[in-house]
């Protein structure tokens, strides 16, 4: 049993705006975003085209979800289709953020991403009433002022708030966990995946193990989960128990730290040279986050999904080197290796290529028969500061100018699309 009279006793607010590309839509098309069918698709001209978000009427009555193709919509006269205006969704997040700002100070808000924020509102409940009213609040003002739904999952610290969020604040629109609810509203969550922090992968490997719920999982033995998973078996058996000791804003599993970039190509890519130029853009764009953040990383994975004409299919490799890197060049000679060893010779249109096993980007260990490592490694930092000041657009490699090149038409759009 844990000892929950030492664990923290904040007051935690998650709080997810509900569909939030497809409702910012609805409400510029003057429609009720909760029971409209509005989808955003990347450009309407293609039928290939990806579903970017639908409105939660449009998931429930027609399947259609966030990675739908524009080919699978119905052509049924009450669907809206639009295409994204990323600019204004993250003008309206930037607003909504100032809404939090009228309740507690800046630096008790973490906004997690564009659509999901937490809270912390200790300091605030003796001004606004207790997390429950000031949650209420909230979402009140918001909804409002801009139209928009949203749902507020409140716990004792980040892991049990956006738990509570996601299994049980996404039905009533507002709850609250507390470490009492754990046994009796978490330990029955199954599949495993339903819970934050698992994917597929660590669920396929706990089930191997019999272990299938939640409950399971706080009962099984620590030593055995930590021999297993490292690190994150530790972690992994405490969230478990609802026990989160990170402060706001840190990533709620330290584990799954890592930079990356998945591309859908508009094309299908046949040429080895075009699918290389692709991923030198894509390892350019991965090395510029992972220096953003002054990180360096070791394990570097690429990803290739084959055509629908190929009958799908691809591969996933990772390959760890013995000294952390955050230099494009770098990057794509290991993803070269890897797709070299691996690439069937089948058209391509999707690659996704990320960097792990993080570190900070402090020290460079000298090697003398490399004298230029310094060097190749400012060289990136000084390319970052040119394209931060005049644009992603004002230095391109050579290939991004070729027929297969993405990066020049990307530079165009926000987060990767129309603005």
């Amino acid at each position: 049993m844990i000892d929950y009279s030492a664990m923290p006793k904040n007051k935690i607010l998650c709080v997810d705006m509900k569909s939030f590309y497809a409702s910012c839509a609805a409400v510029m098309e003057g429609l009720d975003p909760l029971n409209c069918y509005l989808a955003v698709v990347g450009e309407k001209k293609r039928q290939g085209s990806i579903v970017l978000a639908a409105s939660p009427c449009l998931k429930k009555e027609f399947g259609i979800k966030t990675g739908s193709r524009l080919f699978e919509i119905p052509d049924d006269p009450k669907i809206k289709i639009v295409e994204p205006k990323m600019a204004t969704y993250l003008r309206i997040s930037t607003e909504i953020t100032r809404v939090f700002n009228r309740y507690v100070p800046k630096e008790a808000i973490h906004v997690y991403s564009v659509d999901e924020s937490f809270i912390r509102v200790d300091s605030a409940v003796h001004l606004w009433g207790d997390a429950c009213t000031i949650a209420e609040k909230i979402k009140k003002d918001i909804e409002r002022e801009f139209q928009l739904p949203c749902s507020i999952g409140i716990g004792p610290n980040m892991l049990l708030a956006k738990l509570c969020l996601d299994l049980d604040a996404k039905k009533k629109g507002v709850a609250e966990w507390t470490y009492e609810d754990v046994q009796k509203k978490l330990w029955n969550v199954s599949p495993l995946r339903e819970m934050w922090g698992i994917g597929r992968r660590v669920e396929k490997t706990l089930n191997s193990m019999g272990i299938f719920t939640v409950g399971h999982l706080a009962r099984y033995d620590l030593e055995k989960l930590e021999k297993k998973f490292g690190i994150m078996g530790n972690q992994l058996y405490y969230h478990a128990w609802g026990v989160d000791l990170s402060d706001l804003g840190a990533p709620i599993i330290q584990g799954q730290i890592s930079f990356g970039k998945s591309q859908i190509l508009l094309r299908d890519y046949k040429e080895e040279q075009e699918i290389k130029a692709v991923m030198l853009e894509i390892c350019e764009e991965v090395a510029r986050r992972t220096r953003t953040h002054r990180k360096a990383g070791r394990t570097i994975s690429l990803g290739v999904g084959y055509s629908q004409d190929e009958f799908g299919g691809g591969f996933h490799r990772s390959r760890t080197i013995s000294q952390p890197t955050n230099v494009t060049m770098e990057l794509y000679r290991v993803c070269l290796e890897l797709f070299n060893e691996h690439y069937s010779g089948k058209t391509v249109r999707q690659i996704s290529i990320a960097i792990g096993n993080i570190v900070d980007d402090r020290e460079l260990q000298l090697d003398l028969f490399d004298m230029g490592a310094s060097k190749r490694r400012e060289l990136g930092y000084v390319v970052d500061s040119i394209r931060r000041r005049f644009g992603s657009g004002s230095l391109l490699r050579a290939v991004s100018y070729t027929a297969a090149g993405t990066a020049k038409h990307r530079a165009t759009l926000v987060g990767g699309h129309k603005m």
